[in-house]
């Protein structure tokens, strides 16, 4: 059993440029619309093959947005992605962003058992690493899925190679969330090393730690939240923003599924409006992938 107190994480210190200058991460969930939980019911795994896939498409607008604001970023590519579409890791990898890995099947951590998630984990990497021949050492869980029942995961990470994780989100939320978490990125101390965990931005407002920059809070939520947030992030906290988004939230086309009124809500709302709103946030600040946040090249993480 891990000691509780060799999980609790060690906040990296490191000197902090100017708000014009200071790194922000753009990431990218490579993913098709049916991948997405909410509908998971909808559209099985075993009828994954037959259903109209997109992401090809969605992916190539995403490309299109990074190049014309001439901004990089870390693409968490899903292992059953890469396999069928070798040629869309190739391009994002030539286009100059980072490749990282965001599972193979798109299960919940907290829903698998360890050898599962070893399975699934390594055969994602293999799959992304095949298809652009560059090393993987980013990971990201499919719906923030590393919680405080499933930081087990850390370890297999690590003894996988990965370097840096981009899994926890320290927010309350009813399918993710470690509220007491670091919000700054830090060290996860594990059983026979350590990992790097970016955890996805918050900012503090009345006691409580605040989502912003990503998903379906930057599609949902009012622009003048976003800045405020952002800005308190940056300006405030000394923080680099995590942005983060899916390659289907800027695809208004997508088939609809009758889904429950939450989930329809959080999938569906906004999705014409979201690439804009993207570049809004690009073109205000400065980003890179995450291999390059100086929270990362600053660390003896190498």
């Amino acid at each position: 059993m891990i000691p509780r107190s060799a999980l609790r994480p060690r906040v990296i210190g490191w000197e902090d440029p100017l708000p014009s200058q200071r790194l922000n991460a753009l990431t990218v969930d490579v993913e098709d619309y049916f991948h997405a939980e909410a509908v998971a019911s909808y559209v099985t795994r075993d009828q994954w093959e037959t259903a109209e896939s997109r992401v090809v498409a969605s992916t190539h607008r995403v490309l299109e947005l990074c190049a014309r604001n001439r901004v990089r970023g870390t693409f968490f590519i899903l292992g059953w992605v890469a396999e069928r579409h070798p040629d869309l890791v190739r391009e994002i990898q030539q286009a100059g962003h980072e490749l990282g890995c965001h599972s193979y099947w798109h299960r919940l951590v907290y829903r698998l058992t360890p050898e599962e998630f070893r399975e699934d984990t390594l055969r994602a990497k293999q799959a992304i690493e095949s298809a652009a021949g560059v090393p993987v050492v980013g990971y990201r869980a499919p719906t923030f899925s590393v919680v405080e029942r499933s930081y087990w995961a850390l370890d297999i990470l690590a003894e996988l190679g990965f370097r840096y994780d981009s899994s926890i989100f320290p927010i309350h939320h009813d399918f993710y969330g470690v509220p007491g978490y670091s919000r700054r990125p830090c060290w996860q101390v594990l059983r026979g090393g350590r990992i790097l965990e970016f955890p996805l931005s918050t900012f503090r407002l009345f006691g409580s730690n605040l989502p912003v920059g990503g998903g379906g809070y930057l599609r949902i939520l009012p622009m003048r939240y976003t800045f405020f947030g952002v800005n308190r992030v940056i300006q405030r906290d000394h923080m680099p923003l995590i942005l983060y988004f899916h390659p289907w939230e800027i695809d208004p086309g997508q088939p609809r599924f009758p889904l429950a009124s939450k989930s329809r809500f959080r999938h569906y709302t906004r999705l014409e409006k979201m690439e804009a709103r993207i570049a809004a946030v690009l073109q205000r600040y400065t980003f890179a992938p995450l291999s390059e946040l100086p929270e990362y090249t600053s660390s003896s993480i190498s």
